[in-house]
């Protein structure tokens, strides 16, 4: 089954629609990083990283990885590891993935500018938790805490997020 997100806020799974945040910048095709957007396509369900001190390891058939306070995740298009999952400190740019907020207290690295990364392109675009007033992200995919355990419950290796 595949998560079909609008524009609109609105996003499908099966039969059921859920409330989405996307990116600041709208959806876009041209996607770069700092843009705030988030990339038009379809993109993988990598794997689940999740926050063992506030989420119990939830029912997935992704592969499951526990985060810890020292997880990071590059955003300098020039690193060797950008867009990569690093260790902090880290003595290039890169946001923590252990944060106050909650809202990487699931996340979902999606299938995009993996594979091969290309510098520039955009890092760290995830399916996470939204905020509560579902305000936008910094280019990811947010979904509701209940919504969010759906889809990784019903996900498998064929599941994807579809931005249309």
């Amino acid at each position: 089954m595949d998560l079909i997100v609008g524009q609109d806020g609105v996003a499908r799974w099966g039969d059921r629609t859920m409330r989405c945040a996307i990116g600041r910048g709208g959806v876009r095709s041209d996607k770069r990083e700092g843009d705030g957007g988030t990339p038009r396509g379809t993109f993988a369900l990598r794997r689940l990283l999740y926050r063992p001190d506030r989420e119990a390891p939830p029912r997935t058939a992704l592969p499951a990885q526990a985060l810890d306070p020292a997880d990071g995740w590059c955003d300098a298009p020039p690193d060797s590891a950008y867009n990569l999952m690093i260790r902090l400190p880290y003595p290039a740019s890169a946001e923590s993935l252990w944060r106050a907020d909650g809202i990487y207290d699931l996340i979902v690295p999606l299938g995009y500018n993996d594979d091969p990364v290309i510098a520039g392109r955009g890092s760290a675009i995830f399916l996470h938790l939204a905020r509560p007033e579902f305000t936008p992200t910094e280019g990811c995919v947010a979904l509701g805490h209940d919504d969010l355990l759906t889809v990784l419950a019903e996900a498998d290796a064929d599941s994807r997020v579809i931005v249309s």
